[in-house]
């Protein structure tokens, strides 16, 4: 069994058994019907995963890794806030109709600041200072902007990454303010995995460990069904992770640098309902 599946189990369990709902309020989501989308939650999970162990990848549910890593290039990568830079739909809900989400994801990682080595965006300089100052504890990429927020489509979920080199090893936090379980927990582990996996090359160092930060972690009413499903099938063993050990350069990685080997899930039949 793999570790991302026993520990996206217990959280869901966890969410079923002790959560708390909230259907006695006014909520933003609505289903496509219209009627308002409630969840149960849980507040204040952390998740951690050791990336020298395995690669964390859902097995109850197959998840496709290279429109995961496209859209965490779409963000990290080319810095774009355009759908049409995006070779998947999971972001039509919220572009307007030139294809713009806004000043969120991308746009925020592209803005260039000033800094002693320069101006330079976030990513750039995350890169610098794990190359040349990798004792620093400032390593952080924020993407949560007051300023921008009311010109965003969606207040970015999964908003700030923290890097700390201990030894050899790059370790990072991912935080997150809000996750929905059943359509984006393993997307993001399995993203935000490739990501520590990727920068951890670039800069000379080993993938450790990703701590996984959610402030509310919940299952919407109408995913209970499925995430029931799910949690009672038998999980695969972890696959392997591959990375195309030829790149030097974090901007020349593509979704074809990353495959599995031996990766076995269960299918999921029938198309999951997105709450906007």
């Amino acid at each position: 069994m793999s570790c991302a599946d026993q520990i996206f189990i217990q959280n869901c369990k966890d969410i079923l058994s002790k959560g708390v709902w909230d259907t006695d309020r006014e909520v933003r989501p609505r289903w496509e019907d219209g009627s308002p989308a409630h969840t149960v939650k849980l507040f204040g999970v952390v998740n951690r995963y050791d990336l020298r162990r395995e690669f964390p990848v859902l097995t109850v549910r197959r998840q496709f890794l290279k429109s995961a890593v496209d859209e965490l290039l779409w963000i990290w990568q080319k810095k774009s806030n355009n759908i049409h830079d995006l070779n998947s739909h999971v972001w039509d809900a919220w572009a307007d109709e030139s294809g713009s989400i806004g000043k969120a994801y991308g746009y925020q990682l592209r803005v260039k600041h000033h800094y002693p080595q320069g101006d330079m965006d976030q990513v750039d300089k995350a890169l610098w200072d794990l190359t040349h100052d990798p004792a620093s504890r400032r390593i952080m990429v924020n993407l949560y902007n007051h300023h921008d927020l009311s010109e965003m489509a969606l207040y970015p979920c999964a908003y700030s990454m923290t890097f700390n080199v201990s030894g050899r090893t790059l370790n990072a936090i991912l935080n997150q303010r809000s996750q929905d379980m059943l359509t984006a927990n393993g997307w993001n582990v399995m993203q935000y995995a490739v990501l520590l996996h990727m920068l951890a090359q670039v800069t000379g160092f080993e993938a450790g460990e990703l701590v996984h930060v959610i402030a509310d972690c919940h299952i919407y009413d109408r995913h209970v069904p499925v995430v029931e499903e799910l949690i009672a099938r038998t999980p695969f063993d972890a696959p392997r992770f591959c990375l195309d050990g030829s790149v030097t350069d974090f901007y020349a990685f593509t979704p074809d640098s990353v495959h599995l080997e031996g990766y076995q899930a269960h299918p999921l039949e029938g198309k999951i309902p997105v709450a906007v």
